[in-house]
């Protein structure tokens, strides 16, 4: 989507930014088509705004991201641009309530209010000057990737809020039936000997970052020895029958003591019917598939390695694994520098629930270590933080800062609702250690005793 003119600055491949920009409007008109009318002013979640939210925010954020702050422009509707300007992140349910707005504007304002704004992004991408050299928003056309990416990144929010309806309130589309052939694999480490590992990205090396990926920097990681899959439901289902979801030990202070009526005694995606447990997936109810990655919270991750006798992944140790090699160099992909294909993993939105573990060998890393990038973001130990050096982007300014509070943790990876256009090295997820909606899985890793 980039292009360098004849004195080597960067300027917009338009063609291919119209593209991307219809074709996330349209998925996105897709995945709000999954939910029956009803649920319009509905919180799937307790820690998010209802649905009408997210489809006035999506493109309120495209106007004030290049329309308003970008171009210096008036936007369409100054009401409802700042009423979508953004969402919430809440520690608890009561401060989710205390942010929420109540009166919302009707479902044909929202989409023609949609409509007028994509008009105007069209126009802005065909015909004006959206990549100034020196621009605090426009230079290499920051403000357009802001908008793409920014989209991409709430469809996959929306998908698993989604989640959490009922499926009468689903519509079921054409294909969507879970994969669950497949036995668990034994437990299996390997050991990644000591070795560099780069965390983050160079400006000049990617087309677009957000700002907590800048800037990169290179780390030693020493030697240490890591699970070859995730933590499948099979596993985590020793755990739970165990007791360890009443055993205080296991758990970080911070997760065990406070409501203690309200922690959790199993992953939020099972549910306990008729003597047996069940996943709770986007259109199914299905006898708990034993092969397929468990997703938690980070807190229940924590848990379980440290029951384990185990701890899980931090950030750099993540990247060594996932992008590190023998020989010393470090690849684009875990598998290499091909583009991401179907081979490669369970990304870009094509299954609605995890596949078992293991399905992708094409998609391993150069150390044997299957679904680093795919089947489930990867809970690190890595608190999220800028690296040295950090800048808050002009174009989004608060995207990362106002979530160093040392309450989040660093995801890595992708899940099978992650955009093919995030899985970048350097891009980096994260949510607080109690969040237990994401597609997030983990793996557990020891220091080696070689």
């Amino acid at each position: 989507m980039v292009q360098t003119d004849s004195r080597g600055d960067t300027v917009i491949d338009r063609q291919a930014a119209i593209a991307s920009y219809c074709y996330n409007r349209q998925r996105s008109k897709e995945i709000f088509g999954l939910l029956v009318p009803e649920t319009y002013y509905e919180r799937p979640i307790p820690l998010r705004h209802p649905v009408v939210f997210y489809e006035g925010h999506i493109p309120a954020f495209a106007v004030n991201t290049l329309i308003r702050k970008g171009l210096g422009r008036d936007g369409i509707d100054q009401e409802l641009e700042r009423l979508f300007a953004r969402g919430i992140d809440p520690k608890d349910e009561d401060a989710a309530e205390e942010s929420s707005i109540h009166k919302w504007p009707t479902r044909d304002e929202v989409q023609n209010y949609a409509t007028k704004v994509d008009r105007i992004i069209m126009e802005a991408l065909q015909t004006e000057n959206i990549d100034r050299k020196g621009h605090p928003t426009l230079h290499r056309g920051q403000a357009v990737f802001t908008v793409l990416e920014h989209e991409a990144l709430h469809q996959e929010t929306l998908l698993y809020m989604w989640q959490r309806f009922s499926y009468q309130r689903k519509r079921r589309p054409m294909g969507a039936v879970p994969i669950i052939v497949g036995t668990p694999p034994s437990p299996t480490t390997v050991i990644i000997p000591s070795g560099q590992a780069t965390l983050g990205a160079r400006l000049d090396e990617v087309k677009f970052g957000w700002d907590n990926e800048f800037p990169g920097q290179v780390v030693q990681v020493p030697a240490f020895e890591i699970d070859v899959h995730n933590v499948t439901n099979q596993d985590f289902l020793e755990f739970v029958e165990s007791g360890g979801y009443e055993e205080p030990q296991f758990w970080a202070r911070e997760d065990w003591e406070p409501n203690p009526g309200s922690r959790p005694r199993h992953p939020l995606f099972w549910e306990f019917v008729d003597h047996g447990w069940l996943w709770h997936g986007m259109f199914d109810a299905i006898p708990l598939p034993k092969a397929w990655p468990v997703y938690v919270s980070h807190a229940e991750a924590r848990a379980y390695a440290c029951w384990k006798g185990k701890r899980l992944l931090t950030e750099a140790e993540f990247h060594r694994a996932a992008y590190g090699t023998p020989t010393g160099e470090e690849r684009r992909y875990p598998w290499g520098h091909d583009i991401p294909t179907k081979v490669h993993g369970n990304f870009d939105f094509r299954h609605w629930d995890p596949v078992p573990v293991g399905t992708h060998p094409a998609g391993c890393s150069a150390w044997g270590v299957h679904d680093l990038v795919g089947n489930g973001w990867e809970w690190t130990s890595t608190v999220f933080n800028g690296f040295p050096g950090f800048k808050p982007m002009t174009s989004y300014p608060e995207y990362s800062a106002d979530f160093f509070d040392g309450q989040h943790y660093v995801l890595k990876g992708a899940s099978s609702a992650t955009a093919a256009s995030l899985l970048r090295p350097s891009f980096r997820n994260w949510f607080r250690s109690n969040y237990p909606y994401a597609y997030a899985a983990f793996r557990c890793a020891q220091d080696s005793r070689g």
